[in-house]
């Protein structure tokens, strides 16, 4: 059984940093890539950065130059290094692993409040 499992999340004030992690209980290699996504109170679930098995990243306008995604395939985790946090980065960020020819698997989330 597949499960993705994100840690990291919490209270940080405006300007700081946070680094998530997603811990997946198989081998990273199984997904084409995975990602982060975020829900903020309110809005549509929106895609934050995405990382393939190659390690290729894109990132949403809104926060590339302060997150940085990465994965480590020994430890089947993946990270979300976030930076100048602003209090619209509130949301709930969930870990996404996807494949073209499977279904998704998605963590249970974690909360990030960022405070002004």
């Amino acid at each position: 059984q597949v499960q993705l499992v994100e840690s990291g999340g919490g209270l940080a004030q405006a300007g700081g940093s946070l680094r998530l992690s997603c811990a997946a209980s198989v081998s990273i290699f199984r997904f084409s890539g995975m990602a982060w996504y975020r829900r903020a109170p309110g809005k549509q679930r929106e895609l934050v950065a995405r990382i393939t098995s190659g390690a290729s990243t894109d990132y949403a306008d809104s926060v590339k130059g302060r997150f940085t995604i990465s994965r480590d395939n020994a430890k089947n985790t993946v990270y979300l290094q976030m930076s100048t946090l602003k209090p619209e980065d509130t949301a709930v960020y969930y870990c996404n692993g996807y494949s073209p020819f499977g279904p998704d698997y998605w963590g249970q989330g974690t909360q990030v409040t960022v405070s002004s």
